[in-house]
């Protein structure tokens, strides 16, 4: 049975690019009935006299929310590279840099269909005389069920309207983000043809349907407790997902050469550039303006505010309570030390942590949310490492499937009731027990079905093209080898002139002690004096 499945896997890898093509030609054929549906928006503009302001207003908005999605990907890859070694710096820049460009194609046309497709997804056009938001239908992505999508394949059709585009762009970069997080997990020995096609698989198998579930008018989002699940703007359909998938990828991959002794007990494996660190913290926290204020969708929803300031909050009070922690938690941190690395991992975990509750919580739980997370963050990842002997080279579980999932679960506890009619069992009691059984079965799904996914995708590939590289490779460094390329080329020239100079002076201090033993003609015979 074994050799079979490895057979037909070998097959399914060797003509991956032909059913891959079927796969697009088949969706395409799907949604081609109007090929050029109305991408000036005419129609839009003739049958909704608000859109001339407050429509172009809110896609204005998304547009500008998604640059600043985009542009964490920059965010992760200075931290990311900031943790890692000096060997492996150009396989992890160009992984964060490729993992995107091929998704977003195969978002385009697979992923965004099947994620959005029947969706029912609709974009803020105006104000009602009423005060109330006008939503108007995202067109071309009709089609769908409660499991998965059927529609807006390649964008073709009626999908090809400003509005399922300007609604695409901003879905594409939350994907790019779920994708890359996977990066750091398995750096350092991960072969880079391996990744590029988990990048593609992850895109179709795993991240556009678990967020038809929670996104797409799916299953998850109308379970018959509280009013569904609730992820605002991603803590578990894009975080969750994410650190989940990573963790099976990390497992099966195993630990990298010298992290771990005999006994199990980790060796550390310094960072090599701790300003590259903090410097992807402000890109990353700065990108978090649009990815949570962003899912609003626009600025007549005056949540907007709301969201952007929790966001604040919670990532301000991740990292204030990890410099603090540091300082005086002696067990994990010796010498009275603020650690920026863990200062960075909280604000981060807070950052994650909001992301779910941000539209339905006050700025006090935010806060609250913000500590919590980030405290999560960090020993999440020490559970990672010292109790699971999984290697994330760069701490990601912790930040994004941890604290993932506790801001699935912070919905459940925090919610005021003042946004969508969420209610938390903090402040509701047992009117709230529904919504809280609802988060509590999203945080099981979505862990379980990342995790038992990546194992499977990850499994496959290892199978086939194989996962890891030889062990000479991973010693002498990823770079060279993967891509001919190192990113220090100078540091093998400095250390020999290093070591010259060291030798140089070796022998004049060996020549100034042999001087000091010359018996001065004035002086009695006694050692000179230096």
């Amino acid at each position: 049975m074994d050799k079979r499945i490895v057979k037909l896997s070998k097959l399914l890898i060797e003509k991956r690019y032909q059913i891959l093509l079927g796969i697009i030609a088949t969706n395409m054929a799907m949604t081609v009935g109007r090929v050029f549906a109305d991408p000036s928006g005419a129609s839009i503009l003739a049958n909704d006299p608000l859109a001339k302001v407050s429509l172009a207003t809110n896609m204005t908005w998304v547009l500008a929310s998604s640059a600043l999605i985009w542009f964490m990907q920059l965010g992760f890859a200075f931290l990311g590279a900031g943790l890692l070694r000096t060997k492996s710096q150009v396989n992890y820049w160009s992984k964060s840099y490729i993992d995107f460009s091929i998704g977003v194609v195969i978002f385009a046309l697979v992923g965004f269909g099947l994620m959005f497709g029947g969706s029912g997804a609709t974009f803020p056009a105006g104000i009602d005389s009423n005060g109330n938001i006008v939503y108007i239908p995202i067109p071309g992505i009709g089609s769908g069920n409660s499991l998965i999508g059927f529609s807006g394949f390649g964008l073709a059709g009626d999908a090809y309207d400003p509005l399922t585009l300007v609604y695409f762009f901003f879905q594409a970069v939350f994907a790019a983000t779920a994708v890359t997080i996977v990066a750091g997990m398995v750096a350092e020995r991960m072969k880079f043809q391996a990744y590029l096609l988990y990048t593609v698989l992850i895109n179709i198998l795993i991240y556009p349907v678990y967020g038809h579930w929670i996104w797409g008018g799916g299953w998850l989002a109308t379970l018959p407790f509280g009013v569904g699940a609730r992820d605002f703007a991603g803590s578990g359909a894009v975080h969750a997902v994410g650190g989940f998938t990573g963790l099976a990828g990390a497992l099966l991959l195993g630990a990298r050469i010298g992290k771990f002794n005999k006994d199990g007990t980790p060796n550390p494996m310094p960072a090599h550039n701790i300003p590259y660190c903090i410097a992807g913290t402000f890109i990353l926290f700065f990108g978090w303006f649009g990815f949570n204020p962003g899912s609003t969708l626009g600025t007549i929803d005056y949540r907007t505010a709301t969201v952007a300031v929790n966001t604040f909050l919670a990532g301000g009070a991740g990292a204030a309570v990890l410099a603090y922690w540091t300082y005086f938690e002696q067990k994990n941190w010796k010498g009275k030390v603020s650690d920026p690395i863990a200062i960075s991992t909280g604000a981060l975990g807070g950052l994650v942590a909001i992301t779910a509750p941000a539209a339905y919580v006050a700025p006090w739980a935010a806060i609250i949310i913000g500590i919590t997370g980030g405290l999560i963050a960090v020993y999440g990842n020490f559970f990672v490492e010292r109790k699971l002997k999984i290697d994330d080279p760069v701490g990601a579980f912790g930040v994004h499937g941890a604290a993932g999932l506790f801001g699935l679960l912070a919905v459940g506890l925090f919610a005021d009731g003042t946004y969508g009619g969420v209610k938390g069992v903090f402040l509701f009691g047992e009117g709230a027990v529904g919504q809280l059984i609802a988060q509590l079965i999203d945080m099981g799904v979505v862990a379980g079905f990342s995790f038992g996914m990546g194992l499977l995708i990850f499994g496959v590939i290892k199978k086939t093209i194989g996962l890891r590289v030889s062990a000479e490779v991973e010693l002498e460094g990823i770079d060279k080898h993967e891509h001919g390329y190192v990113a220090y080329p100078e540091t093998p020239l400095i250390r020999a002139e290093i070591k010259e100079v060291l030798e140089l002076e070796k022998e004049a201090l060996a020549s100034e002690n042999a001087a000091v033993k010359v018996v001065h003609p004035s002086r009695p015979k006694e050692p000179l004096e230096r």
